[in-house]
């Protein structure tokens, strides 16, 4: 059997889909303001990622506050000791480690 090209038909009336919808609906929108339309610019992603820590790298302020930091440290070695309750050696170990007490 030969090969035929197919021909054009006209539509049968049905629905478009939604997105071309919106896309004529913007399109209207843009040629009613007269002219271009403010466009929101949009970065790649991460690249406002990629700032935010050159911008936090810059400042010298510490991302998580001191005590809190200090209740971690002294959390991860009591579970290092393999127990759950936080001691006093833990406390002095993570001072040890962060080199306040030598």
């Amino acid at each position: 059997m030969e090969r035929t090209k197919q021909t054009a038909r006209r539509s049968t009336g049905g629905k478009a889909p939604a997105s071309l919808a919106r896309a004529a609906a913007r399109r209207a929108t843009k040629s009613q303001a007269g002219g271009k339309a403010a466009v929101k610019r949009r970065y790649r992603p991460g690249t406002v990622a990629l700032r935010d820590i050159r911008k936090i790298r810059r400042s010298g302020e510490l991302l998580i506050s001191k005590l809190p930091f200090q209740r971690l440290n002294a959390q991860l070695c009591a579970i290092h000791g393999k127990r759950v309750t936080v001691m006093s050696k833990d406390i002095q170990l993570s001072r040890r480690i962060r080199g306040e007490r030598a």
